[in-house]
């Protein structure tokens, strides 16, 4: 009696074909590379931080990870910390980055130019005013109580409605960020476009030694929305 393996068996004279080492390893870079624009277009993304205007959360060079999981179905809320593209007037114009630089970008290997980070104070809708009595913003009459500041300095005196659909923010070093309230002659009176966002900072991954994984602060918890 034959024993049926259930295995096929090649014809004798002829070989498997194997794909040639050179396109399977010209394929599984294409797949990389697909997966890669992916991650980067849907889920995280890596960006430098420019300037010292978020010290102490970040300073000049850091490498920071953006997740666009947390605005899929939900909003961005007061005291998310932001990356957006700058909405106009903002920045200087940058530096073209070679051919290199822009595949790299594109794969989201190297940091992208052209984007700002600061923290959302206030979003469509709310009273934002600085300053109280004791020197703190204020949302909706709420007083912030912000110990994440680089110090109490607070320059430029501001009384402003967000208007909706956009939102305001500012830096945590208050005396060094030229944020909503620089560009208060600008469209939409220094408040930027939530279209504009990319995503929510998620953590510091460079340098190693300042590696962290960003809260959302507890003061922001005490706002309210404003009526109507």
């Amino acid at each position: 009696m034959t024993r049926w393996s259930g295995a096929r068996r090649t014809p004798p004279g002829r070989t498997k074909r194997r794909i040639p080492g050179w396109l399977e390893i010209l394929l599984l870079a294409a797949v990389a590379l697909v997966v890669s624009i992916v991650v980067k277009t849907f889920f995280v993304q890596m960006f430098f931080v420019p300037s010292a205007s978020m010290e102490p959360l970040f300073v000049t060079d850091d490498r920071i990870l953006v997740q666009k999981v947390s605005y899929w179905s939900g909003d961005v809320e007061r005291g998310d910390v932001v990356v957006f593209e700058d909405p106009g007037g903002w920045l200087e114009p940058q530096p073209e980055l070679n051919g290199v630089q822009q595949l790299l970008s594109t794969i989201g290997l190297y940091p992208t130019g052209g984007h700002l980070v600061k923290r959302v104070v206030g979003v469509g809708g709310d009273h934002v005013v600085c300053c109280d009595a004791e020197g703190r913003v204020t949302v909706n009459d709420v007083p912030l109580e912000e110990d994440y500041l680089a110090d109490g300095k607070r320059q430029r005196t501001f009384d402003v409605t967000v208007p909706e659909g956009r939102l305001w923010v500012m830096g945590d070093n208050r005396a060094n960020s030229e944020d909503s309230r620089y560009h208060q002659n600008l469209p939409g009176e220094g408040s930027i476009p939530r279209d504009n966002v990319v995503g929510k900072v998620w953590a510091v991954v460079w340098p190693f030694d300042r590696l962290d994984v960003l809260d959302r602060p507890e003061t922001y918890e005490q706002v309210l929305d404003p009526p109507g």
